[in-house]
């Protein structure tokens, strides 16, 4: 109870800085502000570049879709940053308007053998061929989880376990590639 009360307490104390409390509260929250990026990084948040989604991308203030899924998908094919002149030039903007998120931007170095042989995809954009290369997914399974998505899209891997009944094992094998 202690525990909950001082959490009560400092989101209480910063919801002016970090909207209303929420970057306590919400893993996924968006970052509204350059106030808000160094108040994250206080707390710890970071962004690995290299291993970065296109969610991910877009907490960060100013991003556009397009340019989370421009970066999300030249790390996806193996392209590493090296720093944040990197991610500029892949943007084509220059690095000084990308310098105030450098806070929470981490550059992290990943042997080619130390990436996974197939990138994570997003279950609810994923088309049928990008499904099954996944490992574990046959083109029976790959075309249920685009014909189902039909019906709304997926919330997380649990939802997706549930609304096409899948064993736990196979649910445990695609931890590691879907995205939602």
């Amino acid at each position: 109870m202690a525990l909950r009360n001082w959490l009560l307490h400092v989101t209480q104390a910063y919801s002016p800085l970090v909207g209303n409390g929420q970057l306590y509260t919400d893993p996924y929250y968006r970052l509204q502000s350059i106030a808000e990026v160094q108040q994250a990084a206080k707390l710890g948040v970071v962004i690995d570049v290299n291993r970065a989604t296109v969610d991910d991308w877009l907490r960060l203030p100013g991003l556009s879709i397009h340019q989370a899924r421009t970066l999300a998908e030249l790390t996806q094919t193996g392209v590493q940053f090296h720093c944040l002149e990197d991610v500029a030039a892949a943007l084509g903007i220059p690095a000084d308007r990308l310098k105030p998120l450098e806070p929470i931007l981490r550059f992290c170095y990943y042997a080619p053998d130390e990436l996974p042989a197939v990138p994570p995809v997003n279950a609810n954009t994923a088309t049928i061929d990008m499904l099954a290369r996944i490992p574990g997914v046959d083109p029976f399974l790959a075309r249920a989880i685009v014909q189902n998505r039909q019906q709304g899209a997926y919330r997380n891997l649990a939802h997706l376990q549930r609304r096409l009944s899948l064993s736990k094992e196979l649910t445990a094998q695609l931890l590691h590639y879907l995205r939602f």
